[in-house]
């Protein structure tokens, strides 16, 4: 293990190179104190408590002048309470203001002033495979790790989850839930979600992490902010966790209480159709899905079990209304929403 100091040089080098040559410019000082510590608290009775615990911890970033925070939206998935802490040491409590299940982003806002400098928007779509970043959890220096983007590609989550376009950069960030990513002119490209072992394209022996990036979040910030939600018609969720082999989808996981437990589907089934059309990997089979039409339709699948295949009939729903969520600690446009809602 080398030097902070050492790593803190390096990385102060490669943050030069990343400057732009024009305009304004943050001081990484002021970029690091933009990165901010994320604690939350879930109810043990929570949906998600048994699979990412009822204490989590992570990074965020300030994006506002009044304390808005961007960070990975399973830290405070559930969540009764948040609290955020700078870089120098001001702990604050925070309101959920959304969380986003296709994009992955979730926002909390400060319940007072943070006095720390906002973090820009950057381009990710001008990352391409060769770049140079650098990824930024929170506590200062120490936090800072040079990387380069190895690959972008579309990455499904086996919880129903698809990104077109995520980021892959290596070597890995270890804190890398809710951390930033840096791209040209110290601006803000993606946020941490995951280590994988796959980051290097064509090989499982090359970690790294994923990040989701920036530029999916630029169309619907204004709606997350106001409701708390996307404004686009709510994705059909059926409740099964998938993983992918040779392009056959296999469950490994039912929800509990979920769509798919209540139509008997279980773990080892083997996911054949949605409807009339073949199914191909994880991506091919949201998509299917997602396509049929909104939450509240019907999923008809064909499933594979044990040699023998038989058709099912999943009446899928909003996500958010099978989640445990304290609609409270909100805003009162989404409780509204979530309340006029009917499974």
């Amino acid at each position: 293990m080398f030097d902070i100091r050492y790593r803190y040089t390096v990385c102060m080098v490669i943050w030069g190179t990343m400057i732009a040559p024009a305009g304004a410019q943050q001081s990484p000082q002021q970029v690091l104190s933009a990165i901010v510590a994320v604690r939350s608290i879930v109810p043990s009775d929570a949906r998600t408590a048994s699979t990412l615990g009822t204490e989590r911890t992570g990074s965020g970033v300030v994006i506002d002048d009044d304390g808005l925070v961007l960070t990975i939206g399973y830290l405070i998935l559930e969540a009764s309470s948040v609290s955020i802490r700078t870089r120098d040491g001001v702990e604050a409590d925070a309101r959920i203001v959304a969380y986003d299940h296709a994009t992955g982003f979730g926002l909390v806002r400060a319940n007072k002033p943070l006095d720390v400098s906002k973090l820009e928007f950057g381009r990710s779509a001008n990352l391409k495979t060769g770049d140079p970043v650098l990824a930024i959890s929170s506590g200062g220096p120490e936090g800072v790790r040079p990387a380069t983007v190895v690959d972008r590609r579309e990455f499904p989550g086996y919880w129903e989850y698809l990104l077109d376009d995520a980021i892959f950069v290596s070597p890995p960030h270890p804190l890398f839930s809710g951390s930033a990513l840096l791209g040209p002119g110290n601006t803000l490209v993606g946020i941490g979600s995951l280590i994988v072992g796959d980051a290097v394209p064509g090989t499982d022996t090359g970690p790294g992490n994923m990040f989701v990036p920036i530029d999916i979040l630029k169309p619907i910030l204004d709606s997350l902010v106001t409701t708390g939600r996307d404004p686009k018609p709510r994705r059909p969720w059926v409740g099964v966790y998938t993983e992918e082999h040779r392009g056959r989808v296999f469950v490994t996981r039912v929800a509990e209480d979920s769509p798919a437990a209540r139509s008997g589907l279980s773990a080892d089934d083997i996911i054949l159709k949605v409807g009339q059309a073949p199914v191909s990997g994880m991506a091919g089979f949201y998509r299917t899905m997602w396509g049929l039409g909104e939450a509240g339709i019907t999923v008809p699948m064909t499933i594979l079990r044990q040699s023998k295949m038989f058709e099912v009939n999943v009446k899928s729903v909003d996500r958010y209304n099978w989640l445990k969520i304290d609609a409270g600690r909100l805003t009162a446009a989404w409780h509204a929403e979530a309340n006029s809602i009917q499974l």
